[in-house]
């Protein structure tokens, strides 16, 4: 049982914390013929998979390695190396390094069979910034699709790889934790957290409302609870 990681949202749907502490690491090497069975295409992250699946390598994982040479963005660097006989009948060795665009090398048949490794990259800041502004929408909007008044919006949402469990407290602020299918009692640690926000952040006389949590203590007891959490089931150590 395993938590993946922890946020904490504003009222405003402003990402205020973010803790990642067991992001499962995703690469699968497999070998192809041509043509590949998949579309890519170019991003900031490198040449990532944009449709068709197959062996566990799903769209948005990225190329990270061909024939065992990692690759740089959206280009891959060979080297090759020559020796020269100079007239003293001395040998020198040099080398050169070319780089290739990997969409145009992988749509050229005289390059297989090849090697790739495909992983999936970790989201940055600003990534995270979006999803947490979407999921604060995706909060409010299940809040007005409630037959219910009073509805509590999202607590809860399962797919056949993660959990994902919501508090809201009475100001606004949400706590939301990624867990595996399995990991239990994740309610508590989210009222856990809530109780460590008020000891450790809002007590804090240099934290300003809103803003983004720079409290070492609250990200240390933040780590604590789920250490806790996930050696006992309870986030209380």
């Amino acid at each position: 049982m395993v938590v993946h990681s922890f946020y904490v949202i504003n009222r405003s749907g402003g990402l205020i914390f973010s803790y990642e502490h067991s992001i499962p690491k995703i690469e699968l090497e497999k070998t192809f013929s041509y043509p590949l069975d998949f579309v890519l295409k170019q991003s900031d992250k490198g040449v990532m998979v944009q449709f068709g699946q197959r062996d566990g390598i799903k769209v948005g994982h990225t190329i990270i390695s061909i024939n065992g040479i990692p690759v740089r963005g959206n280009t891959i660097d060979f080297t090759s190396s020559s020796t020269v006989t100079n007239d003293d009948d001395t040998q020198t060795s040099s080398s050169s390094t070319t780089s290739h665009d990997i969409i145009k090398y992988l749509s050229d048949s005289s390059n297989y069979p090849v090697t790739i490794k495909f992983g999936r990259t970790r989201l940055n800041g600003n990534e995270k910034l979006i999803l947490a502004s979407i999921f604060h929408s995706m909060y409010a909007i299940a809040y007005q699709l409630s037959p219910e008044l009073n509805s509590s919006g999202i607590r809860e949402l399962e797919t056949d790889q993660f959990k994902l469990y919501c508090f809201q407290s009475i100001t606004g602020i949400k706590f939301v934790a990624l867990t595996d299918t399995r990991q239990v009692n994740v309610d508590a640690l989210l009222r856990r957290t809530y109780e460590l926000h008020s000891d450790y952040a809002l007590k804090n006389p240099f934290y300003s409302l809103e803003q983004p949590i720079w409290c070492p203590l609250f990200q240390q007891t933040v780590q604590q609870a789920i250490d806790s959490l996930e050696k006992t089931g309870s986030p209380y150590s």
